[in-house]
């Protein structure tokens, strides 16, 4: 029996024997004694720290009592002096690294030296301590003796050793790991300058990309070509890939194309060569990619042909929501311009077109500004169908009622329909010469946004300068959407010059409207400039004018969207517990989803405690973060932080909450996430009932539409399908955001609306009819059945009034036929089987439907395990893991369907709901194996272009509420004449009784 050693006195006392050999046993004693007895021990630490420095011990001595007083130190939590006297154990600690029962000092020491050296060489690589130099190369040779590449790679990126970076590829030639690399140097807060370093250090080493077969690292390479947006990178490579291998060079534009800034892909198109006999025709198709218009026309043809629009849902709500109150009309309207949203559908407002009479002033501005919306990326028909709106060459058409609002509505319309490709356009001109041509603030109002929301990222000076110039109006209205628009068209370009621009001016004026746009529009000017946008943030958030303070707020969201940073994230959260502002707070509460969507399972935990917060506008802020960092992810943490605050006691934080579900369940199936169901029970509740608060039924209607937007076959999303940050929809719910100010800056979150598809298509851009395998239960990705309208109930039969004396006429003619032999027909007819009426029974009627096997009885139908899909068909980012191309199939991709591989047997759905799928299907190029053979395309049919629709120029009976949030408007739904009733009939047997009666 062992006895457990009581006190470390006795071996403490060792230490002051004369004899070293004992001193040193005391040592090696005592360090496998200091867990146990460290405040012990750490009485006697002058004694040790004397003993390492003795001359009379041996080194093997000295580093004993050096790692003892490491160890000392560690568990007293002075980590540098620990760390201190570890570097000086050497050998003695490189020893305790494998020592059982050391791991978590090591590790801390660990970590604190990677801490020192990384400082260390910031400083330069000869101010580094040589036992600290020595103590990061051990560290590197273990782990590469491991096979640990990636935490060595991890601790090179930290420390700066890049060379160690191309040592490991050196030894093992596998470029999983330099996409290793990449990942953690764009997803994790490092410099902006560091980033771009690695980046180009990183690029060169990938292999070529040869041949046209699946090239496994093409998202990565285009990940990194579009974060560092060097057009001298990406000419050389698509001139070399025309040469021979169209399919990758398609392949790399339309993935380009997808996530590149505009200014970016302008210029590659620009220094694109001529090319001769043979390259000149793949040069001239990647540069009409590159322009946007060709894969855009692709998803507005698949949007088209897969509309599943729930109409009765629509319907339904009109007709909960009184037309007549401007809010509730808009409500509507942002519901049918979502569920519409790129589908060119417009069916369901022809047939309403006595609702759209009700659309008055700024509701008449957004009914007109959501055509936009559904015809987004209706490029050639853009015009046409908003001719009737459109002003004239004069600026504004005519004196009729409201027209300055549709003009205005429809230059914000044409804006949305060409979002983000409207730079170098013919349309980018048309909307700068309407904006100079117009003398009415509304109608510049629309312009303007029109013009900021086509040209994001254009960088267009003169677009610029005339924007600035109806700034300068000082029209409230007109200059608000100047504001935004000058930080849309310089997104991204941290310009000095510019922000002191708009900063001064913002001192100056005296409107809260453009303050707040010139706020924001700072956020834009220094979108990704992550550390060079921290001066400008300190400078926003010591402003006494909290609305300044505000667009600090957002300043510093969009400056490290998608990054993750810890600083950032520290700086939010203090001031969503600190400012006197219930805006800043609540907008500080929201940012964090822009610094955190690519990581959404941290968001539930981070914003959990402040969706209990006794402020509203702070319990409002967190849903709105779960709602746009978790958009489509289906994540049962987020939704159940959400469901209680629909019940919440004040209006605002239950619309934010029903507004976050619709993002959260977007494309979620019943069998996937249960909540669907009961969310959607929900949202027709409140929005069918009358005695709800207008904003939450407000909220239930935006949730309607977002978890049924585009026809169900979109998803929301901050970011691209290849991991890159999705510019045009970061930017999209940032203006959206802003609906809690000005109501038409909510159509803005269509940018974030991403079409879920395989588009598989053939070196010709045509796409083929060719079949894949999805290896999941068919009813985990399924779209949700359509609403099915309540049933009629049959009134009930009255029975007619028999007379006494008729009963006995009745009674003589039966008996005299009876003897006559005559078979008299009686009122009681025996029910006669037609031929079609077969009746179903058993096996027969529950196979019919579908629910059982033909041999079993009562047993549900076992569901399959797969499902084959067609090419330009529905795919969500989640099912993309599950699809495959059969090895038997013509077709085959030049890329990776998806980026992640599941680890879930086939038909399991993988339960890491909070991942982000890097790709959900999109564009892909195919290999043809059997090019001789006929093919089958799809056909893309093109209609004869509609007539537009045209907005009644009757304004009666459109009541108008205030659009500022505050003060909030209660509406009485009283108010109003009463509907008529119900038309009815007066049944022909209640008449007769009436007339017996009398």
């Amino acid at each position: 029996m062992v006895l457990m050693q009581s006190s470390a006195a006795g071996v403490l006392a060792l230490l002051s024997e004369p004899e070293p050999i004992i001193k040193q046993h005391a040592l090696k004693s005592l360090i496998a004694l200091v867990p146990q007895f460290w405040a012990e021990i750490s009485e006697h630490i002058a004694l040790i720290e004397s003993l390492e420095e003795s001359s009379d011990l041996s080194q093997e001595a000295r580093s004993s009592a050096a790692l003892l007083s490491s160890k000392v130190y560690y568990y007293l939590e002075e980590y540098d002096e620990a760390l201190s006297f570890a570097l000086g154990a050497g050998s003695a600690f490189q020893e305790d690294t494998r020592t059982p029962g050391s791991e978590e000092y090591v590790e801390t020491i660990i970590s604190k030296a990677i801490d020192r050296y990384i400082e260390a060489q910031k400083d330069g690589a000869d101010r580094v301590e040589p036992r600290l130099r020595d103590i990061i190369e051990s560290i590197f040779k273990r782990c590469i003796e491991d096979g640990d590449y990636r935490q060595a790679i991890g601790i090179a990126l930290e420390s700066h050793r890049l060379d160690v970076i191309s040592y490991i590829f050196e030894q093992t030639h596998d470029a999983s790991l330099l996409a290793y690399a990449m990942e953690v140097v764009l997803d994790n807060n490092f410099s902006l300058s560091y980033r771009d370093q690695v980046l180009n250090f990183l690029y060169p080493l990938f292999p070529p990309i040869t041949g046209e077969s699946s090239s496994p690292h093409i998202l990565t390479l285009m990940r990194i070509l579009v974060t560092l947006s060097n057009p001298s990178l990406v000419v050389p490579l698509l001139s070399s890939l025309a040469e021979g291998q169209e399919l990758l060079a398609y392949q790399l534009a339309f993935d380009l194309a997808e996530g590149g800034a505009q200014d970016f892909l302008e210029s590659v198109r620009k220094d694109l060569p001529e090319g001769d006999e043979k390259t000149r025709p793949v040069l001239d198709t990647i540069r009409k990619i590159l322009a946007g218009h060709e894969p855009v026309k692709l998803y507005l043809e698949f949007l088209k042909k897969n509309n599943r629009t729930d109409l009765l849902i629509l319907k339904n709500t009109k007709d909960s929501l009184e037309p007549r109150f401007s809010v509730y009309h808009t409500a509507v309207t942002f519901q049918n311009a979502f569920m519409h949203a790129g589908t060119s559908s417009d069916l369901w407002l022809r047939d309403n077109l006595d609702w759209l009479g009700f659309a008055a002033n700024w509701a008449k501005f957004t009914a007109t500004a959501a055509l936009g919306v559904i015809h987004k990326g209706n490029f050639e028909e853009g015009m046409t169908i908003l001719g009737p709106y459109l002003p004239n060459a004069a600026g504004s058409a005519n004196n009729i009622s409201g027209a300055a609002y549709s003009e205005g509505g429809s230059l914000f319309a044409l804006g949305l329909i060409n979002a983000g490709v409207g730079s170098g356009q013919t349309v980018e001109n048309y909307l700068r010469d309407a904006l100079k041509a117009a003398q009415n603030e509304i109608v510049q109002h629309g312009a303007s946004l029109g013009l900021g929301v086509a040209s994001i990222g254009g960088r267009n000076a003169e677009a610029y300068d005339d924007l600035k110039q109806v700034l300068f109006s000082d029209s409230a209205v007109a200059g608000e959407g100047a504001g935004y628009a000058m930080g849309l068209v310089m997104l991204g370009t941290g310009d000095a010059t510019i922000a002191d621009e708009m900063l001064t001016y913002a001192h100056e004026t005296q409107h809260e409207k453009i303050i707040r746009s010139l706020a924001i529009g700072l956020g834009f000017l220094y979108y990704g400039r992550q550390e060079q946008a921290d001066a400008i943030v300190r400078e926003l958030l010591e402003e006494k004018d909290p609305i300044l303070r505000y667009g600090g707020v957002y300043t510093l969201a969009l400056a490290y969207a998608g990054t993750s940073d810890n600083a950032a994230i520290r700086k939010l959260l203090h001031i969503a517990v600190s400012d006197t502002s219930d805006d800043v707070r609540r907008a500080a509460v929201t940012s964090l989803a822009f610094l955190l969507f690519k990581n959404p399972a941290q968001v539930p935990r981070i914003v959990q405690l402040l969706s209990e917060s006794y402020n509203p506008h702070v319990r409002c802020g967190a849903t709105l973060a779960l709602g746009i960092a978790c958009a489509g992810t289906g994540l049962q943490d987020a939704v159940d932080i959400l469901q209680p605050l629909t019940k919440d006691s004040v209006d605002f934080v239950r619309q934010g909450a029903f507004i976050a579900l619709g993002m959260i369940l977007v494309q979620q199936s019943e069998a996937a996430v249960p909540s669907v169901t009961t969310t959607r029970e929900l949202y027709s509740k409140i929005v069918g009932n009358k005695h709800e608060d207008v904003m939450a039924r407000f909220g239930a209607s935006l949730g309607q539409s977002f978890i049924d937007a585009g026809g169900r076959n979109v998803t929301i999303s901050l970011q691209s399908r290849a991991g890159t940050r999705n510019t045009s929809a970061i930017v999209g719910m940032t203006l959206f955001c802003q609906f809690w100010y000005w109501y038409p800056l909510t159509l803005c979150a269509s940018l974030a609306f991403e079409p879920t598809g395989i588009i598989g298509l053939t070196k010709e851009l045509k796409v083929p009819k060719f079949d894949l395998v999805s290896n999941a239960r068919p009813s985990l990705f399924a779209y949700p059945p359509t609403t099915t309208p309540p049933k009629k109930e049959a009134a009930a039969k009255v029975a007619t009034a028999v007379l006494s004396t008729t009963a006995k006429v009745r009674a003589r003619e039966r008996k005299k036929a009876a003897a006559e032999g005559e078979a008299m027909e009686t009122d009681d007819k025996p029910e006669v089987k037609k031929d079609m009426d077969v009746e179903m029974k058993g096996d027969e009627q529950l196979a019919a439907s579908g629910n059982a096997t033909p041999d079993g009885e009562g047993k549900k139908r076992k569901e399959a395990s797969f499902e084959v899909i067609n090419n330009f068909s529905r795919v969500t980012p989640a099912q993309s893991a599950y699809v495959v191309f059969p090895s038997s199939c013509r077709y085959q991709p030049v890329r990776p369907l998806s980026t992640r591989s599941t680890a879930a047997r086939p038909g399991k759905l993988s339960t890491a709901k909070s991942e982000r799928f890097a790709s959900g299907g999109g564009i892909l190029m195919l290999k043809d194996q059997r090019p001789g053979d006929p093919a089958d395309h799809v056909e893309f049919f093109v209609p004869p272009a509609p007539a537009p629709v045209v907005l009644p120029a009757s304004d009666a009976g459109a009541g108008e509420t205030s659009w500022n949030r505050t003060p909030h408007i209660a509406l009485d739904e009283s108010s109003g004449d009463a509907d008529p009733p119900q038309p009815f009939e007066v049944r022909a047997t209640i008449q007769v009784f009436l007339r017996i009666t009398c």
